[in-house]
């Protein structure tokens, strides 16, 4: 008989919370992220459990399957891991890589999605953006005060569609203010057409031999068309065999700064290097979607010539 995960973790003396601290949102278990929190300012609640099991996810390094989050949380093997959650949340893996499937739902958009407006304007000028720019070069929306898609609340963001071969398959959203605890949501999982964390951000009819990886959306609206973004620095398999079947030259420009994104920077030149392309780790001062324009300019004038 199955129960859910905050069991397990009761059961196994996994300290997660359900409620009551900024990670936590309905129908989630957070606790430390055993992948990352030994990186120094990075502790706390980040990594997120569906209550079903099915989904891990770090807000600071990504998605995790279920078997290696509970096997790196309790320390035991990855075989241990998924008998606990065939027992707890009756989770089976017929092979090892095996893929839960979700759902299917159509694509759509949150409700009150529309132009932006000057709130959406105003914070993208005190980022040092040019919203008219970005609104022809990137097809960017803004959400209303109130604007919910399967109960997630995505009021007050910039809406960026995410395109891939010409057509809308997903999206993110994100808030007008680097206060909010989550600053950046995606479509939900069973809406995606085609999942994010399998293509790449940018414009795909404007790319080149040389494309520079960066991590972010607002990061490839910095350094424009020459770059694309592999949503955050927890890349995937899916997307270095995309990344390597259309570009024969990446630099990788992570967030400079922090000791989690240069080791994820060289993984990243590793890998596409061992696919035949010519990449290397480009060292830079903060986050690329703070630089000024003209900073950014000059960088992405150096790395393409």
């Amino acid at each position: 008989m199955t129960t859910d995960i905050v069991q397990l973790f009761s059961d196994y003396n996994i300290q997660a919370r359900t409620e009551g601290h900024k990670h936590c949102r309905p129908g989630w278990v957070n606790t430390e992220c055993p992948f990352c929190r030994s990186e120094a300012g990075h502790e706390g609640l980040h990594l997120g459990a569906t209550l079903d099991g099915k989904i891990f996810f770090c807000w600071r390094c990504g998605w995790h399957s279920p078997s290696s989050s509970i096997a790196k949380l309790l320390n035991i093997s990855e075989q241990d891991a998924k008998k606990l959650l065939k027992q707890y949340v009756g989770l089976s893996y017929k092979t090892k890589d095996a893929v839960v499937k979700l759902n299917t739902k159509s694509h759509k958009h949150p409700s009150n999605t529309g132009p932006m407006e000057e709130r959406h304007i105003s914070y993208l000028l005190k980022r040092g953006f040019d919203p008219e720019q970005l609104q022809r070069d990137w097809d960017l929306l803004g959400t209303g005060p109130v604007s919910r898609l399967d109960k997630i609340d995505y009021s007050n963001r910039i809406f960026a569609p995410i395109y891939w071969d010409g057509k809308e398959v997903t999206f993110q959203a994100r808030y007008i203010s680097d206060r909010h605890p989550m600053k950046y949501l995606a479509c939900p999982e069973n809406r995606e057409i085609i999942k994010h964390k399998h293509i790449i951000y940018g414009r795909q009819d404007m790319w080149g031999d040389t494309g520079i990886a960066v991590e972010g959306i607002t990061d490839v609206w910095r350094f424009g068309f020459d770059s694309f973004g592999t949503f955050g620095i927890k890349y995937t398999t899916q997307q270095v065999r995309l990344i390597a079947s259309l570009f024969k030259r990446v630099p990788v420009c992570f967030d400079g700064g922090e000791s989690q994104a240069k080791l994820q920077a060289n993984a990243l030149v590793a890998d596409l290097k061992f696919r035949g392309v010519d990449s290397f780790r480009v060292d830079i001062k903060g986050d690329p979607g703070k630089m000024s324009q003209k900073e950014a300019d000059y960088i992405v004038k150096q790395l393409i010539k």
